[in-house]
């Protein structure tokens, strides 16, 4: 690997502007950054051909890709996932489970370790997201009924004291026990996040104080407007648009939402708030006809078509199958988001999010050189991971 890389003619997304210049990565780092040509007579030399130079894409919200899913049981689901969406711009990612016994996610977390070892040719792991089994039953979604139950103490410490590698878990703030337990992730280093919850504004803003300030996949598995003896009651997604502070992750494949919610979304949470998201499923990068929605063997059998997962039936969506560059272009092209606002929402927001700005989410020196290279379509020319090109070029 060369010492150095050096990107040249690219139309720079900085934090403050759109910039047509050239960016020397040394190792892992981005270096310098300049509107000139910078002298590193030895770097491997990148012509970006005018294209935008942007961060590379951060998902903190996937499940699988490439025909694999975290939850298949083995390392290669793990290095084949984060190797096809390295092809789609995300240099980043932070792999989610569904819910499952709990003998299941801790082989995942096992496989996790390991697999994080070996992966040098696609996006990073930036620990593993836990989504359930800790929500309410008729919020459930695609999760396995089976599964689903209260925050269980005993469990979830020994969980938590199993693997280091947990960073996100997502559960129903609603349920007894949910309080204590997101205090006590807190206590661990871990981020709580609300979903798949039948909570009302009430739950909501006490749950935001304990901790729970991140809204899994707005709109979806979550309580709206209702009526309870004939009283209304705001539900989850009116809370996330009235709590200023809280984030919220939005799946921008422009199906799970259309055009004028993904406008509400931004119109209300603005460009600093949102996070987008895949969550994608094993059929992300793949063509579309029969699928499984969670472990291979165990799974629900879906069905692929009109760029969505959809019961056999026809009568759900059962899960996306987006990769990062498709979110960009539709916030861009359904919810009219200028590029540098898009960009945020796949970068510098769900750095933050994770606690990981310091070093990714910007093209700024001293950071990691996490890069992605794509034209006006969002179409991804090259990626890049921690100075290393992964894909194109």
């Amino acid at each position: 690997m060369n010492k150095q890389l050096k990107i040249t003619n690219g139309r720079i997304i900085t934090p403050q502007c759109i910039i047509n210049g050239t960016i020397l990565i040394s190792q892992t780092k981005i270096t310098a950054i300049s509107q000139r040509d910078i002298d590193a007579p030895d770097a491997l030399v990148i012509d970006a051909h005018g294209n935008y130079v942007s961060p590379g894409f951060i998902d903190i919200h996937v499940h699988g890709g490439g025909g694999h899913d975290f939850m298949d049981g083995n390392e290669e689901a793990f290095l084949e996932i984060a190797r096809t969406h390295a092809r789609y711009g995300t240099t980043a990612m932070v792999p989610t489970t569904l819910t499952a016994e709990k003998a299941d996610l801790l082989k995942t977390l096992d496989l996790y370790a390991s697999a994080d070892v070996k992966n040098t040719m696609g996006a990073q792991f930036l620990g593993m997201h836990l989504e359930g089994p800790y929500f309410a039953m008729n919020q459930r979604g695609a999760q396995d009924p089976r599964y689903i139950r209260n925050p269980d103490e005993e469990e979830y410490k020994e969980i938590i004291a199993y693997s280091k590698a947990i960073k996100r878990w997502s559960a129903a703030p609603e349920l007894p026990g949910a309080i204590k337990f997101a205090k006590y992730l807190q206590a661990n280093g871990i981020m709580p996040a609300l979903a798949h919850t039948d909570a009302i504004y009430e739950e909501v803003a006490v749950a935001f104080e304990n901790g729970y300030t991140l809204a899994t996949h707005l709109y979806s598995g979550m309580s709206g407007v209702s009526r309870r003896n004939a009283y209304r009651y705001a539900g989850v997604i009116e809370a996330a648009f009235l709590i200023d502070a809280m984030d919220v992750e939005v799946i921008a494949d422009g199906i799970h939402l259309p055009a004028p919610l993904l406008k509400l979304v931004y119109k209300i949470k603005g460009p600093d708030r949102v996070a987008l998201i895949t969550d994608a499923m094993r059929a992300a990068g793949m063509p579309e006809g029969d699928s499984v929605l969670g472990n291979k063997d165990t799974g629900l059998k879906v069905i692929v078509e009109d760029g969505v997962a959809k019961l056999p039936d026809r009568s759900s969506f059962a899960g996306s199958v987006a990769t990062c560059d498709r979110l960009v272009r539709t916030m861009m092209e359904m919810a009219d988001v200028p590029l540098h606002e898009a960009i945020k929402m796949m970068t510098k927001n769900p750095a933050t999010i994770m606690g990981v700005d310091d070093r990714k989410g910007t093209l700024v020196e001293g950071l990691d050189a996490d890069i992605a290279i794509f034209d006006e379509q969002i179409n991804i020319q090259a990626t890049i991971v921690n100075g290393k090109l992964v894909f194109g070029g």
